[in-house]
């Protein structure tokens, strides 16, 4: 009887083997993930071409997965040369902040913080502080701008749909922009702060949407055109445009 007090095994994880995989002169990380439940091959492009996955069946031979890389290297090659290359946060390049681009300028000499400024030149981001730190002085100032932004956001969309988030969370995800648990915890992607402000909004509408109707069924989308008015137009710029703020690297040089 006490056999069935006992917990059960914790699952394990899937197997992963990470290599490189060479398109068209580009070396790009590859996770290839065993799936209980795959019966197929599957290959997908991280957002921003950050890297390949592919998801095997169980047991699968190393050279099946060779000759599968190799059928679809021409389809590789096509997808990836529409994905902008990844551009480096430096000085002297513009960034887009609620999608104006912004300069990025340099001040080493003072203490180091991330302040947004306008002269001749245009919006400006001034970054202080050492030169090595200055990508992730700018994440870390993206990060708070969508903190503060977007608990705004979900306030007033919840007020509106008489629902209630469990908690908000801020993350660097590559696969997706936002997402919503059963429980009703959000969590977004801070760099949707470089895309303009409705889509912002607009991305906080669909997620608290997932707080009342967990689909992306009719009363979903209406939910959510209820919310955001320009539902469809903000949904059409993150499908054009989201790889190319995915593709944008915050780590230093």
């Amino acid at each position: 009887m006490l056999g069935f007090f006992k917990k059960p095994p914790a699952p394990q994880s899937a197997p992963v083997l990470q290599r490189e995989h060479v398109v068209a002169g580009r070396a790009l990380p590859l996770r290839i993930v065993e799936n209980d439940r795959a019966r197929r091959l599957t290959l997908r492009i991280d957002a921003g071409g950050r890297g390949l996955r592919i998801t095997i069946p169980p047991g699968l031979g190393q050279g099946e997965v060779e000759r599968f890389l190799t059928r679809h290297q021409g389809w590789l090659e096509q997808r990836l040369a529409k994905v902008p290359l990844r551009p480096q946060v430096r000085p002297d390049i513009k960034i887009p902040l609620r999608g104006v681009p912004h300069l990025i300028v340099h001040e080493p000499a003072r203490r180091g913080t991330v302040t947004v400024s306008h002269d001749e030149r245009g919006p400006i981001l001034l970054v202080n502080g050492d030169r090595v730190h200055l990508p992730r002085r700018i994440a870390d100032f993206l990060k708070r701008e969508a903190r503060r932004d977007i608990e705004m956001l979900v306030a007033r969309h919840c007020t509106t749909i008489g629902k209630r988030a469990k908690a908000i969370r801020f993350r660097d995800t590559s696969s997706r922009w936002g997402s919503c648990t059963a429980d009703g915890a959000l969590s977004f992607s801070w760099r949707i702060m470089m895309a303009p402000t409705p889509v912002i909004n607009y991305l906080v509408a669909h997620e608290v949407a997932h707080l009342k109707e967990m689909n992306h069924g009719p009363n979903f989308w209406k939910l959510c055109e209820e919310l955001c008015p320009d539902t469809e137009r903000c949904k059409s710029w993150l499908r054009r445009n989201g790889g190319a703020l995915q593709a944008i690297m915050f780590e230093s040089e």
